[in-house]
């Protein structure tokens, strides 16, 4: 008898094992570490909450929270659009060689980034680039792309654009494909047209979709770190120093003590952001 007893206990084992060694054990030896100064060597020196008063009051702190802010705004509402039109495009049984284009656009996103990120590099390049070469085919100046405030955010949005929206296109065809076809026919015969039935039956019924692909992405931009590190070097004048990559300047300057208070903070206001965003749900669905 207690052998069957203990069979669910056994079977769960190895995932609770996982969960402890490689979740809760990190976040609370991250938590411990944040209220320490450590270099890496040494013993930890007990410093309490001067590493989130430090970055609280830290102006680079709150700039890099922005920048990241402001490629929220570049980047999500248009995944989310572009995203949403594309999938039902091929979602049509109108629409012929659809697995041809499926894979076309997630060919992007398995693209190695690092690679991705150096083309972008070639194709922007003020004095070289084939954008500004084409630019200055037609007579127009050349574009700072990637060395001037104005234009290294959208060109750094576009990069994750080209790179993400492919897997978004994905995961939204995947939500269309659980609607009934019959009310897309009722829909028709009721004389509905295409923007009619995307505005009042597909947009509502991937309504829960569409806040996934929301926090998913938040918690991408949020985290951004590629990009900035190998197409702008947070540069220029920090306007591309994103809360991922103002974090790596921590660690790498050995300053764990800080980097974990950081990361820790950027944890909350990514969980905050995302319960927003699951309360909004919530209050859609009316419940």
């Amino acid at each position: 008898m207690a052998r069957p007893r203990a069979a669910p206990y056994v079977f769960v084992a190895p995932f609770v094992a996982i969960f402890l060694a490689f979740s809760v054990y990190p976040l609370v030896f991250t938590a411990r570490l944040s209220l320490t100064n450590w270099r890496g060597v040494g013993d930890p020196m007990w410093v309490g909450w001067d590493n989130y008063a430090y970055l609280l009051t830290n102006d680079r702190f709150w700039s890099s929270l922005w920048n990241s802010a402001v490629l929220w705004v570049l980047i999500v509402p248009v995944q989310l659009v572009v995203g949403v039109i594309v999938a039902v495009l091929l979602n049509s049984a109108k629409l012929q060689l659809r697995g041809m284009y499926r894979v076309a656009f997630i060919v992007p996103f398995v693209m190695p980034l690092v690679a991705v990120a150096q083309i972008w590099v070639v194709l922007f390049d003020e004095g070289y680039g084939a954008v500004n070469s084409l630019l200055g085919s037609v007579g127009l100046p050349n574009v700072g792309w990637l060395t001037t405030g104005t234009w290294a955010k959208p060109t750094l949005a576009l990069l994750f654009l080209w790179k993400t929206t492919g897997f978004i296109v994905i995961i939204m065809l995947s939500g269309l494909q659980s609607i009934d076809s019959v009310l897309y026919e009722s829909a028709s015969l009721d004389g509905a047209s295409w923007s009619r039935q995307l505005r009042s039956i597909t947009v509502p019924l991937i309504r829960r979709t569409i806040m996934f692909v929301v926090v998913l992405q938040t918690l991408a931009v949020f985290q951004m770190f590629a990009e900035p590190f190998v197409v702008t070097q947070g540069g220029p004048y920090s306007s591309t120093t994103t809360a991922g990559y103002f974090l790596y300047n921590h660690i790498n300057r050995a300053d764990l003590g800080t980097g974990a208070a950081n990361s820790l903070l950027l944890v909350v206001l990514v969980m905050a952001l995302s319960l927003m965003f699951v309360r909004m749900l919530r209050v859609e669905d009316g419940s």
